[in-house]
């Protein structure tokens, strides 16, 4: 079922937190960025759409028996059980993606379980999972696993938050063993740490660090907030991260206690999620767990919660570095009970409350002067027996009681006028609509997404009926919920009790932060404004006026060991065509063309730059971004246009019943572009609101002096900064965008996804064959941008935390060729594993290290080759030698079979899921085609290549692209007097 669970292990402000926690919830109650919709007349152009749309009324009934106390069941997909000694299994079959199988290990206990003097140990525990267990010794674990091209972090992971630990794998499942030592890796995590005194001591260096790259403005700002909003509460003193004096100095033995008191069955869910047998993995599961032993006189796992205040909180807080302004209003609430009718239908009401209540916020973004950068109501929870309902904003510097007077505001309209009944249908029908997608790729869901929903079950108790009893609930319970019972909302959530004032910004002379009296006021006199009902306005008009005469497609040429079908169209318009059924409601668009802003002079760069999106915020023909967004109301559907440097083009996606919605707007894209002043007017505003303080953030000065630095300051490569914004300008903007698309007949069309060729020809033709067309000859052009030769090596003395940031980029010249790309990569994954062993684990001076190599074609055949990583600014030079040392050592010496082992299965594993995406698919046609190679080497993947890879290749490579006498190195540390 959706919901959001937010995870705290690092350091947001409260604003920021709460900004997070509306974004998950938006995410499922509101898809303005993806507006979707009913069913209407139109093409089906989709093979599987009868097969997989619901079965006729049958399906969408449910007995009139229900009532509202009644239990959801659990899908019956599900196998869940509990061992008699307490522990809890989850088990499901589920073949995307194939051969591969999600194992979870989920422990009831966190942060707040924590003693005194075990502040940070649940997450230390975490950690100690990875350094050793009675079977598996130190290192031995990652080694096997990544043997078998399973990678640390996207394949193998955990996290600790406040109330649960949780472990991840990721495992293939045509290796029965592999997936046999899958499970026996969550047995030995349950009991059998090592806990080795010197893995201990090694491990308190990396969690150093990683407190260390939590810290900033963000996480000062945060340990003045969450005392306020959770005053009283154990989670104020509980963060996951801990305190860096424990950290350091605690006994091993409290560590090993902490285990030892939690890590009990009763307190454990093992969840299987993937392509298995389900018996013979529910045989394996109670093999291997059934013999951990009941907990006798445990200690008891305490629930925590947030007392309630009638008194409003203010916390207010600014810092030196704050590149952000954020003010909102937190409401507490009690945690309603879950898994019945009733909860679910309230679950219901909620999501249409709150996805009203975000398009009008929306639309208030929309004028020429916005009240804020970005706002959102939503509802979530961050500790387990609370709910917070938020209304949040980001702001620019000085518009903290504007802000908030109009999020005050529009709460009180709804409050005393509620929603438009337009407002209500139209959202019942995007709630329904997200619901069908949903139950149409019901047999297409990811592994890990059922994964997330048992772990939720068995923690919080979160129903797990199964799609598709929720979307017959959702189509029988949508049309029982009247407007009256969400409008009521506004007044159950919004109180004068159980309330707190969030604030946040720069601390800067001249533009205070809001007072406690200031906001008070505000509430005052919000409650005595005149307000008026909101007023809407919705078109009739169809989106295009009139529907053009099909053109003729010219020619056709299918790709048969591909599945793809390359058309020409009589305007020259190319179309390449890749139907798959990887998804049952997706079809992805792209469209590209060589040109891009490398056609303007420097003098029309910055319009040029932001032309595509401008247009692309201006709505399209005769609607206006907010009247577009209610006319695609109901429609599963977006186009956006997108000018890169390079190039031009367009990418969207569309449902199959919803493709010719997608090409009207592509034709109107076109044809019909706008340039809306009043879009104009408020992106630079609500831009410059967001950019002007970003310079506070001591990150942002090192991205931005390692980005002018490589680029020998050039002109274009400019960080963005408020006199960029004065160089805007919309009717140059404008032109640019008519005259890059002026011309359709060098463009080259992509779809993949779920349709038919024979059917969609007809819209292609339609809509695609009348493009303009002039038949111009042209390509992009070189502006000259290269990186500066020999060694540049350069400090950025900012920030207040001992923390630093350093950045090593190699680049030279680099001959083209898909055996290059890939050695280079290659090489990069080779001393990627070796910088982690090196400088976390062996060194404990790091929280992670990254390695990248990013090869370029055009508009010059170059490489950079980046290594990066965070440390103590102490540490910087004999870390930063150690990287030299590594890069001495693979250039000298290659490396070895254990390593080669894990590239090569990483790339071939890798491929493997690759080829059932439809992403993988658009991007990789759209890539040789643009670099000129044959597509054909998209079935080939790296298979052939990574079975020949040798050390001596790695050893050459290293030679010739590290080159110690030509890279970039930035490094960023505290100001003087900070450290």
């Amino acid at each position: 079922m959706a919901t959001s669970n937010l995870k705290i292990t690092h350091s947001p402000t409260l604003g920021f937190l709460l900004f997070l926690l509306f974004l998950a919830v938006f995410a499922v109650s509101c898809s303005s960025s993806r507006p979707a919709a009913p069913v209407k007349s139109g093409a089906n152009i989709s093979p599987t759409a009868k097969a997989n749309a619901p079965s006729g009324e049958q399906e969408g009934l449910l007995p009139d028996s229900l009532q509202p106390d009644t239990q959801l069941p659990v899908d019956p997909q599900v196998r869940k059980g509990k061992l008699d000694n307490g522990l809890t299994y989850y088990i499901r079959r589920n073949k995307r993606p194939e051969n591969r199988a999600e194992l979870r290990l989920a422990v009831n206990a966190g942060s707040i379980l924590e003693d005194s003097s075990q502040q940070g140990l649940a997450h230390f525990t975490e950690h100690m999972a990875f350094n050793g267990t009675k079977r598996f010794k130190k290192q031995e674990l990652l080694d096997y696993l990544e043997s078998f091209g399973m990678r640390l972090g996207p394949d193998l992971n955990a996290y600790t938050s406040f109330d649960e630990t949780i472990y991840m794998l990721q495992v293939p499942t045509d290796s029965l063993p592999l997936l046999k030592t899958g499970i026996d890796v969550l047995r030995e995590w349950t009991t059998n740490l090592a806990f080795e005194d010197e893995e201990i001591d090694k491990e308190r260096g990396v969690i150093i660090e990683e407190w260390r790259l939590g810290r900033g403005a963000n996480a000062r700002i945060r340990d003045k907030q969450l005392p306020i909003l959770l005053k009283g509460s154990r989670y104020a003193k509980r963060l996951p991260i801990g305190k860096v004096d424990i950290l350091k100095n605690f006994k091993h033995e409290v560590l090993r206690n902490f285990y030892h008191d939690w890590y009990r069955p009763e307190l454990m869910a093992v969840i299987a999620v993937g392509d298995f047998d389900p018996v013979e993995m529910e045989n394996y599961i109670k093999q291997k767990f059934s013999d951990i032993p009941a907990s006798r006189n445990a200690r008891p796992r305490k629930t925590y919660s947030v007392p309630d205040h009638s008194e409003t909180r203010f916390a207010i807080a600014s810092d030196p570095e704050a590149a952000m302004s954020t003010i909102g209003i937190v409401y507490q609430q009690e945690k309603e009970p879950e898994g019945t009718l009733q909860a679910y239908r309230k679950h219901l009401v909620e999501s249409l409350y709150n996805g009203m209540f975000n398009q009008r916020l929306s639309e208030l973004i929309h004028s020429t002067n916005p009240p804020f950068i970005f706002a959102g109501s939503g509802k979530g929870s961050f500790v387990r027996e609370k709910d917070f309902y938020n209304l949040n904003a980001m702001v620019a510097e000085g518009g903290f009681e504007r802000a908030f007077e109009v999020l005050l505001t529009e709460a009180e309209r709804v409050k005393r006028f509620g929603f438009t009944r337009s407002e209500f249908e139209r959202q019942k029908t995007e709630l329904l609509r997200q619901m069908k997608q949903a139950y149409q790729e019901r047999d297409k869901s990811e592994s890990r997404q059922f994964a997330a929903e048992y772990i939720r079950n068995y923690l919080t108790n979160e129903p797990i009926p199964g799609i598709a009893m929720e979307y017959r609930l959702t189509r029988k319970l949508l049309p029982t919920i009247q407007l009256a019972e969400v409008n009521r909302l506004a007044s159950e959530w919004i109180t004068d009790t159980n309330r707190t004032v969030d604030a946040s910004g720069p601390e800067k002379e001249g533009a205070p932060l809001p007072t406690k009296e200031q906001l008070l006021a505000i509430f005052d006199r919000v409650a005595a404004k005149k307000i008026t009902p909101y007023q809407e306005k919705v078109s009739d008009s169809p989106l295009l006026a009139k529907i053009p005469q099909p053109a003729k497609i010219v020619a056709e040429h299918a790709i048969d060991s591909l599945g793809v079908t390359r058309l020409t169209l009589s305007n020259g318009v190319k179309v390449v065509l890749k139907p798959t059924d990887f998804k049952n409601d997706e079809i992805l668009f792209g469209a590209q063309s060589p040109g891009g802003t490398s056609l303007v002079p420097d003098s029309e760069f910055v319009p040029a730059t932001f032309a595509s999106t401008l247009i692309g915020q201006s709505g399209v023909g005769k609607f206006g971004p907010i009247e577009l967004r209610k006319k695609l109301s109901g429609k599963v559907v977006r186009v956006f246009p997108a000018i890169s440097s390079l190039n031009e083009g367009l990418r969207g996606s569309a449902s199959p019943q919803d493709v010719e919605t997608l090409f009207q707007l592509v034709y109107l894209y076109f044809t019909e572009p706008r340039a809306d002043s009043i879009t104009f007017i408020s992106y630079q505003k609500r831009l410059g609101d967001y950019i002007r303080n970003l310079k506070l953030d001591p990150e942002s000065a090192f991205r931005d002096t390692l980005q002018v630095t490589l680029a020998q300051h050039h002109y274009r490569s400019r960080p963005l900064d408020e006199k960029m914004l004065d160089e805007m300008d919309l009717t140059k903007s404008f032109g640019f965008y008519r005259n890059r698309f002026a011309d359709a007949s060098d463009f080259t069309f992509y779809l993949v996804g779920n349709f038919e060729v024979e059917k969609i020809k007809p819209l292609i033709a339609t809509y695609l064959g009348n493009l303009p067309a002039i038949h111009r000859v042209e390509s992009w052009k070189d502006v000259g941008i290269r990186p500066p030769k020999g060694v540049v090596e350069k400090e950025v003395d900012r920030g207040m935390e001992p923390k630093s940031q350093v950045k090593i980029v190699f680049t030279g010249a680099f001959e083209w060729s898909q055996r290059n790309r890939r050695l280079i990569r290659a090489m990069a994954d080779v001393l990627q594993l070796k910088l982690r062993e090196v400088l976390r684990e062996d060194m404990g001076g790091t929280y992670g290290v990254g390695c990248s190599a990013s090869p370029s074609h055009f508009p010059y055949q170059g490489y950079r080759f980046s290594i990066g990583f965070g440390c103590d600014p102490q540490r910087v030079e004999e870390l930063t030698k150690a990287v030299f040392v590594q890069i001495d050592s693979l250039k000298n010496f290659g490396t070895t079979e254990k390593y080669l082992t894990k590239v090569r299965e990483k790339s071939i594993r890798q491929h493997e899921k690759n080829l059932k995406e439809n992403g993988y698919w658009i991007r990789s046609l759209q890539f040789y085609d643009r670099h000129g190679e044959n597509p054909g080497a998209i079935l080939k993947g790296a298979d052939v290549f990574m079975k020949s890879l040798s050390s001596q290749m790695i050893q050459a490579a290293a030679k010739q692209y590290l080159n110690e006498q030509n890279y970039v190195k930035v490094v960023l540390k505290p100001e003087k007097g900070s450290e």
